[in-house]
């Protein structure tokens, strides 16, 4: 079954009432309502980064509302939101707010281009005004969590027990489990591999003010940023010029995968996991050229530590993210 059938199929049980499921990504959000139809009344929008460091939280009270009338349900039947966002994650009075380096402008400053000065979003305090039952989760962790219920991290049905998820897109994130444990740490901000050191390039400065972090030096955002002057203006640019045979794509790309397949090395190495699974836009569309690639900078290094570990395409697909919110709200189900 694909991913769009699986999603629109999915029905909570008889007489359950309906969950919205909200995936907050640094270009988009996207609300699904789910309930024992199914889901539909689908509504994306490009992420709010505009106005008061409350107009991200508002957007989404508004599109859960759209999203109800779009499935002909009443807002107030709605019985949980989940929320599957990019982080990291600051708690306020044990409540969840986005340091977001895509979203918060004030985390870097004005070198960055983001058109406000926040140093966090509000997120989790409006939601909770608005709507009875909400959980808010790293979107790592609700990846993580979708594929170990659904897709490519189970053995013969069953989730594995150490395994990661790593999505390579606007930014770059993680999801853990070690030992059959969902790592979260103390705000639940763990999986934030994309801002390891990596080096000091210059040109390489990550929403979050690092300079040489991963996701500064190789997510979908930082590739526009470094490369553009070389005319490749965006990442899909750069990838129809390596499939054009052109050398200096091809080396570019071969960069940005020895960045990205240290870092999963270390991820195997530091948590000592069987199975990674990869997902997100830029590493999605491209897959079949990157798969390859980020698998030769593992294979081969430290046996003891790699043999046994596979790294694989995201099972969910496209889709990770309408089930990493999913996941949220139907895991008590």
């Amino acid at each position: 079954m694909t991913q769009d059938l699986l999603m629109t199929n999915f029905c909570l049980p008889a007489g359950s009432a309906p969950v919205a499921c909200v995936d907050i990504g640094g270009t988009k959000v996207a609300v699904n309502i789910v309930d024992e139809r199914g889901a539909h009344g689908k509504v994306v929008e490009p992420t709010a980064t505009t106005g008061a460091n409350d107009a991200l939280a508002q957007q989404i009270i508004r599109m859960v509302g759209q999203s109800c009338l779009t499935a002909g349900i009443p807002v107030a039947s709605v019985a949980r939101v989940g929320v599957s966002s990019c982080g990291p994650f600051v708690l306020h009075q044990g409540l969840v707010e986005l340091a977001a380096p895509n979203i918060c402008g004030g985390l870097a400053g004005r070198a960055r281009g983001l058109p406000n000065d926040w140093q966090t979003a509000l997120l989790e305090a409006p939601l909770r005004a608005a709507f009875a039952n909400v959980r808010v989760e790293n979107d790592g962790i609700g990846a993580l969590e979708a594929e170990r219920r659904w897709g490519a991290l189970q053995i013969e049905g069953a989730p594995m027990a150490s395994c990661a998820y790593v999505t390579w897109s606007t930014g770059i994130g993680t999801g853990l489990c070690v030992d059959g444990h969902v790592l979260r740490g103390k705000n639940g901000n763990a999986g934030h591999a994309g801002h390891l050191f990596v080096n000091n390039n210059a040109d390489a400065l990550c929403g979050c003010g690092n300079v040489g972090d991963v996701e500064g030096l190789i997510a979908g955002n930082a590739i526009a940023r470094r490369f553009a002057s070389e005319g490749y203006a965006n990442s899909t640019a750069l990838f129809v010029a390596a499939y054009a045979s052109d050398a200096r794509a091809i080396a570019i790309i071969d960069g940005l995968c020895e960045v990205m397949g240290r870092m999963l090395y270390n991820l195997i190495a530091t948590l000592d996991i069987q199975r990674i699974s990869l997902g997100g836009s830029v590493y999605w569309h491209h897959r079949d050229y990157l798969l390859p690639r980020l698998q030769a900078y593992v294979k081969g290094k430290l046996p003891p530590l790699t043999d046994g570990c596979e790294l694989v395409s995201a099972g969910l697909g496209e889709r990770v993210g309408d089930f990493g919110a999913l996941a949220l709200v139907v895991q008590s189900e």
